[in-house]
């Protein structure tokens, strides 16, 4: 036993709780950097002596992301339908420019459901591909059979990240600390390179 008294029992008690609520409060209000969260508890579990901590984790966020994202459709759905709209369906329209709703109504139009996969997976893609999803009315239970795989996937990418993070450190705060930064570089690399096309493509 540590001799402050905290376990790797406890401390998983009380950490993955806490990380299901982040990553279902991230999934609602995209200002939580959820891989970064995904990542950093993944560095942790990977130091941890405990059996299938990482397997806890991976888990805990793929079932958080999936309810988070079903409420949030479902609540967006509800403006669809409605004459008046609704707040929700309001702050997904203003986060999504014209152009990336209209790339997303291509991709939804291409793929169909399996374009959620590629959204979860891409910084930023997972709004405009909801809104798209909205605007077409598609149901939410073939909504959330496409998004099972979506969450999985983001879900194993970001534990993945952790895992490396954690075996290139000996100390679990190096390692989280290399997986927030690396989860924050990705986040950030699609709105710098929209900027720079932007930049390049604007009249001298």
């Amino acid at each position: 036993m540590d001799v402050t008294g905290v376990t790797p029992e406890s401390a998983q008690a009380v950490g993955l709780p806490t990380l299901f609520l982040l990553v279902a409060l991230g999934a609602l209000v995209p200002v939580v950097p959820t891989g970064a969260l995904v990542s950093s508890a993944a560095v942790v579990a990977f130091h941890q002596t405990l059996p299938f901590s990482l397997l806890f984790v991976f888990t805990t966020a793929t079932v958080a992301a999936f309810l988070g994202d079903l409420a949030l459709y479902w609540l967006g759905g509800r403006g669809v339908g409605s004459r008046n709209g609704s707040r929700w369906l309001s702050s997904l329209h203003r986060r999504v420019t014209n152009d990336r709703l209209e790339q997303a109504r291509r991709r939804l139009d291409e793929h169909k459901v399996q374009v959620l996969v590629l959204s979860r997976l891409m910084p930023a893609g997972r709004i405009p591909v909801m809104l798209a999803c909205l605007l077409s009315r598609m149901p939410l239970r073939r909504f959330a059979r496409g998004d099972v795989p979506a969450c999985l996937a983001w879900s194993a990418a970001y534990s993945l990240i952790g895992i490396l993070g954690g075996s290139l450190f000996p100390e679990p705060w190096q390692g989280v600390a290399a997986a927030v930064v690396l989860t924050l570089l990705i986040s950030a690399t699609p709105t710098a390179w929209r900027r720079l096309r932007g930049t390049a493509g604007a009249p001298g």
